[in-house]
């Protein structure tokens, strides 16, 4: 795995993480009672968006380094998803 393809994964799971901690934690305007006219009860009020972006950072971080050294040892390699038998042997 070269560098840009290491980025590359890593932003793809930082997103993905950031999309599962951005709902947590979500108070809305229904809840705290304070529903500012011509928006909906349901619009958000806090969201802690720099405490998700430090706990998605340290998330994606370790998840990128699990799946990094899956794919760096060989464990897993784009031979095992090949299952119409297109890809020649890797001797």
């Amino acid at each position: 795995m070269g560098i840009t393809s290491g980025l590359v994964l890593y932003a793809v799971i930082w997103f993905m993480t950031f999309l599962i901690v951005l709902p947590i934690r979500v108070v809305t305007q229904g809840d705290r009672g304070e529903i500012v006219p011509g928006t909906h009860a349901g619009a958000p009020e806090q969201h802690h968006l720099k405490a998700k972006a430090l706990i998605t950072t340290g998330v994606a971080a370790l998840l990128w380094a699990i799946i990094a050294g899956i794919i760096l040892s060989g464990v897993i390699t784009v031979n095992d998803f090949d299952w119409f038998d297109r890809l020649p042997d890797p001797q």
